[in-house]
């Protein structure tokens, strides 16, 4: 009798451990794989896996339909080992897409929907210290459109519109967090100075260097960064009202060491390469204005294409053509950003910069002779690594910008 219950307490323990293995399992498969993925006409889906998984028609789809032409959408499960239900994703079928692989340097400057509010200031007034548009609501990382009906783009609209208020009541139109608010305030006269003011510090426009990506000839758009521009106090996605895509050179390098982020330092050198479409947490997206050459046209991969081994950055540290120089990559997510971690392991590259700097944002990354991505951000606590995006992920954002811009020369 012991001895059975020994036994059954043996194959009890058994059974639960086996069930909290196998929950985790669907867990870490459900969150590691994507829930859509893209294939190119006549490929078959290969999901890449710590834990082995398949992807297998659902019953209501055949063969014959997933090999029909680009536009061709359906569901396949995924299952884990094969035999164990992970999930549900959705595949479309697409071109095989081509892009021009630049590397090079470029300048961005753009001009920001409104003024980005970037501080406060009290003022000082006959009875107290005030600020009334910090009192009103008003926060950093807002962009103020418009004062009294009035749109503004410069910190001198702004400043002109308040001094002339005569302390009367001031409209503002101001976006807050992706939304539209209005807010209203008096301003009040400084006692130093005799001019009314709000208390506030705008921002107007924004300039810097970085990589270009790609250039798709289909959409006729070129794609940078990898990351959107942000306001670097807020950290605001700033909102693009115009701007330019500039040749530049750079001209020196700060070294990246341990908990100090290297960074490239360059001048624009004035040809413009594009107008200025979008700015997103994609990237940087312009319609092309100038010839570029597409000698160099590599197949952008698909996410499941990428692989946890070697590959190249191709990349400008000084004033010569880009170069190629080794990495090893390793996929670290299916979402939007952050998709690769990249390592250097380049003696030229981590001799010249340490690894990574500000600077390389966009830098293409090419791997069995594909572009899989672009360079991202740095680890400021180890400069020889850094993350990217799936190059994927932004040729999707191209031809969304592609296809609104055309809407919007249309109307």
């Amino acid at each position: 009798m012991k001895t059975t219950r020994i036994v059954i307490k043996s194959i009890t323990i058994f059974l639960a451990v086996m069930f909290v293995t196998i929950f985790a399992s669907l867990i870490y498969v459900s969150n590691s794989v994507s829930d859509s993925y893209l294939i190119n006409s006549g490929e078959t889906l290969k999901i890449e896996s710590l834990i082995p998984v398949r992807a297998s028609y659902c019953s209501e789809y055949v063969k014959e339909d997933y090999e029909q032409d680009k536009g061709t959408s359906f569901k396949m499960d995924v299952k884990m080992l094969g035999l164990i239900p992970a999930k549900q994703i959705d595949v479309k079928v697409v071109d095989e897409n081509y892009v021009a692989v630049l590397g090079t340097t470029f300048g961005i400057k753009i001009y920001t929907e409104g003024v980005l509010v970037v501080g406060f200031s009290d003022i000082d007034t006959d009875s107290q210290d005030k600020n009334p548009a910090k009192t009103a609501g008003i926060k950093e990382g807002d962009f103020i459109v418009s004062l009294n009906g009035i749109n503004v783009y410069t910190n001198e609209d702004v400043s002109e519109i308040i001094k002339n208020s005569n302390g009367e009541l001031i409209i503002a139109r101001v976006v807050s967090n992706n939304k539209n608010k209005v807010i209203t305030f008096y301003p009040v006269k400084s006692k130093s100075s005799g001019i009314y003011r709000a208390g506030i510090w705008v921002k107007d426009s924004s300039a810097g260097i970085g990589t270009l990506t790609f250039y798709s000839p289909k959409y006729n758009v070129v794609a940078g960064l990898g990351h959107g521009i942000c306001e670097s106090e807020t950290g605001t996605l700033l909102t693009l009202n115009s701007g330019d895509f500039v040749s530049a050179n750079v001209v020196s390098v700060t070294k990246g060491t341990a908990g100090k982020a290297g960074e490239l330092c360059g001048v624009f050198t004035g040809k413009k390469i594009a107008d200025f479409l979008k700015n997103c947490d994609n990237g940087v997206y312009g319609n092309v204005t100038c010839d570029i050459s597409l000698d160099s046209l590599f197949q952008v991969a698909l996410k499941q294409d990428v692989r946890n081994a070697s590959g190249y950055i191709l990349t400008s540290i000084d004033e010569n053509p880009p170069e190629y120089y080794s990495c090893n990559i390793k996929v670290r997510s299916q979402g939007q950003t952050q998709n690769l971690l990249v390592e250097v392991t380049d003696d030229r590259l981590l001799n010249a910069t340490g690894g990574i700097v500000q600077g390389m944002s966009g830098s293409p990354i090419i791997q069995n002779g594909k572009l899989i991505g672009a360079v991202t951000h740095v680890l400021v606590d180890d400069p020889t690594k850094g993350y990217a995006i799936f190059a994927e992920n932004m040729l999707e954002t191209a031809q969304s910008v592609a296809e609104s811009n055309k809407l919007k020369e249309a109307s």
